[in-house]
């Protein structure tokens, strides 16, 4: 798995107008190929009347499923413009649609390239971006007299912490990066002097504050 990846932070969309015709950048993040397929069939619906409603999307860890469609423009001219879009952005599981409204200006292949580049530009930029992180959970379970001690080492170490319950002990959630969370629980025994329970939980991918 990826130690870490930018991704889309949520549904986003944004206009522009180039030589009278509308193009209207939406974009969003997508887990799957199946979540990306349904987003541009949901967009070429609610804009069922545009001239055309061109996409790309790239989906899974090696970049496995990408697909570029120029819905009627002539070919290489909008889908795969948008494709490199999302690429140079270093974006994963992301897919973006641009609608077009032609405004009566023929606009020519290189126009074109440049006016969808430009619309899928505005939609990831509505969306936004984030960077998701692969964290291994970590449970350290101390007496109360360890808790001080631990809190303060933790912050010094900027160890992310999911949260901290209290009953008859303390136990601390965090959250190492997973390539980290070995070595985390070897300086925790040490820093505890071998007094703290650890469990180790599942990895998931959290978004970086």
């Amino acid at each position: 798995m990826l130690e870490r990846y930018a991704t889309l932070k949520e549904n986003g969309s944004q206009e522009i107008v180039i030589k009278k015709s509308l193009f209207i950048g939406h974009a969003r993040p997508a887990e799957t190929e199946e979540e990306a397929v349904a987003f541009i069939e949901q967009i070429k619906k609610k804009y069922g009347d545009a001239t055309h409603n061109c996409s790309a999307y790239l989906i899974g860890e090696r970049d496995e499923w990408q697909k570029a469609l120029d819905d009627g423009e002539p070919s290489g001219t909008a889908g795969k413009p948008i494709l490199e879009v999302i690429k140079n952005r270093g974006l994963k599981n992301a897919v973006v649609v641009v609608t077009r409204y032609f405004g009566g200006i023929m606009l020519g292949a290189g126009g074109l390239v440049r006016a969808y580049t430009d619309g899928a530009v505005a939609g990831i930029d509505a969306a936004g971006t984030i960077v998701k992180v692969l964290r291994r959970e970590v449970a350290i379970d101390v007496d109360y007299t360890w808790y001080g001690k631990l809190e303060n080492v933790l912050r010094d170490r900027g160890t992310r912490v999911e949260g901290v319950d209290f009953t008859d002990r303390v136990r601390v959630r965090c959250l190492p990066e997973e390539g980290e969370a070995e070595r985390f629980k070897l300086w925790i025994t040490d820093v505890t002097q071998g007094q703290a329970v650890l469990e180790t939980g599942d990895a998931g991918y959290y978004v970086d504050p």
